[in-house]
């Protein structure tokens, strides 16, 4: 083991000194400026990712943040498991004499002990603007050599203006961070709200003709570029929620720690009660396992509500809802229906609008679904129908049902001709963020006893778009637990 992390502290050490050993006049720069730290490496083959995260932030709080100097650490991973750790200093001196104690103290070795030390690389870089990107969830890391020759006052210049024409316009833009080794070597560190918004601008960012301009400056061949979620965040509830399902896709069991292990109360039928159910299930999957997209994910107080694409024996529509007790799930109920053919007007389950909006409305929009479904579904005042849903704009997704109000009331008829009147008789829930909201209703399709998920979204105080997922309620013979639909 000693060997190990000696072996480590001596790649350490052998890295900050190739990385000062530069001619006078570029370190004298660096030693003026305030410092990124930047350490890339991967964990051990026996190393237990989850304790390394809770090691980490115990080096953060006890070692690292007491040291002369010290603004800011940040430790992050990437898809691949890739680990990242970022230090920023008041100056170069703080960064090395900090390395310097950290060699010699016998409190982190084991920390040391968990990196595999032929992966790990270190470089810093002086930079000019101070860090205040606190919000951040997420950073995209690219360091590179500028081609022999390059004007490097012009080089400078394009280099800002990616942020001033193309970067901080983006949606989640946060702080682009820029700098430079003492080797000439160039970093740039872009911050983000979060991944999903990191991930929507790659694209449109190598489109862009500053972005162009850019790379041609760029000696290709010595690029590098990581792009790191970080650790130590607390996660929404709604984040937790999309990486559960989201661990379907990827097999990551960290997810399941979410779940709260001694009350976990399940309201799908076809499901056992606890943990032990879901474990059962998922048992249970094809060769291929199963597949889950979540197309729209809300937040309203302790409950989060999904709409997903599953390939759950077999490709499914499903919107899931979870209810959170001190940040862990503790109660789920999901809908679940086959994905069928597009309807009339060509939409989708699951096409249509995502973004949320209108978040101070939520309450308001809430009680205007709540007037639809108990004025008009409930009591037949369908007189009533155009108060709640704009006639003119109304967006129709359910399988069966065009655009329209005329199109709704003609699949309505349609229905009641064949004998299979629509009936809701009781709201269970309402749940909303912003411009969307979801109700829970219980009622009956023809004789079937059925539960209503329908999914809304407003605007001006009106709906104007519907997503539904209609399923019978099985006969309490067939249940799995004793937990009701709703």
């Amino acid at each position: 083991m000693l060997h190990k992390i000696n072996s480590l502290l001596l790649l350490m050490m052998t890295l900050i000194i190739i990385s000062c050993s530069t001619n006078k006049n570029t370190k004298s720069i660096m030693e003026d400026k305030a410092i990124m730290e930047v350490t890339t490496f991967q964990l051990n083959s026996g190393a237990d990712s989850k304790k390394f995260i809770i090691r980490d932030a115990e080096v953060e709080n006890d070692f690292t943040s007491k040291q002369v100097g010290f603004i800011k650490r940040q430790s992050g991973v990437d898809d691949k498991g890739n680990y990242v750790v970022v230090v920023y200093w008041d100056k170069m001196a703080d960064a090395e004499a900090s390395m310097n104690k950290f060699m010699g103290d016998v409190s982190v070795a084991d920390y040391a002990k968990m990196i595999d030390g032929s992966s790990m690389k270190m470089s810093r870089y002086a930079i000019d603007k101070s860090f205040s990107a606190d919000d951040s969830e997420f950073v995209e890391i690219m360091a590179f050599d500028v081609k022999s020759g390059t004007d490097m006052t012009k080089f400078d210049v394009t280099n800002q203006r990616v942020e001033t024409d193309f970067t901080g316009k983006r949606k989640g833009f946060l702080q682009r961070l820029t700098g430079v080794d003492v080797a000439g070597r160039q970093v740039v560190a872009v911050y983000w709200a979060n991944k999903t918004l990191s991930d929507a601008s790659l694209e449109p960012f190598m489109e862009a003709p500053i972005s162009k301009e850019f790379m041609q400056a760029m000696d290709q061949s010595t690029m590098s570029m990581g792009r790191y979620k970080f650790l130590n965040m607390e996660l929404t509830n709604k984040e937790k929620v999309v990486a559960l399902l989201n661990s379907f896709n990827t097999g990551d069991q960290t997810p399941i720690s979410y779940i709260n292990p001694n009350k976990y109360i399940q309201h799908n039928l076809g499901v056992g009660d606890g943990l032990a159910g879901f474990g059962e299930v998922m048992q249970h999957a094809p060769p291929q396992g199963f597949k889950a997209k979540v197309v729209r994910a809300f937040q309203d107080g302790d409950y989060v509500f999904t709409h997903t694409e599953y390939d759950f024996f077999g490709p499914k529509s499903g919107i899931d809802v979870f209810r959170f007790e001190n940040g862990l799930i503790v109660e789920h109920w999901d809908n679940l229906i086959e994905v069928q053919p597009a309807n009339p007007s060509g939409r989708t389950q699951f096409d249509g609008a995502t973004d949320i909006t209108d978040k101070e409305k939520t309450e308001s929009n809430k009680q205007v679904v709540k007037d639809l479904l108990e004025n008009v579904f409930i009591q037949g005042q369908m007189d009533k129908i155009a108060i709640y849903i704009n006639p003119t704009m109304y967006i129709q997704h359910n399988p069966n049902v065009p655009d329209g109000l005329d199109g709704l009331g003609s699949a309505m008829k349609a229905m009641a001709e064949k004998g299979m009147m629509m009936q809701y008789d009781k709201i269970h829930k309402v749940l909303g963020e912003g411009n969307f909201v979801l109700t829970m209703s219980e009622g009956k399709l023809g004789k079937e006893a059925t539960a209503y998920y329908d999914l809304f979204r407003l605007e001006n105080g009106q709906i104007i778009e519907h997503w539904d997922v209609i399923a019978p309620i099985p006969p309490k013979a067939e249940w799995k637990n004793e937990n009701g639909k709703f």
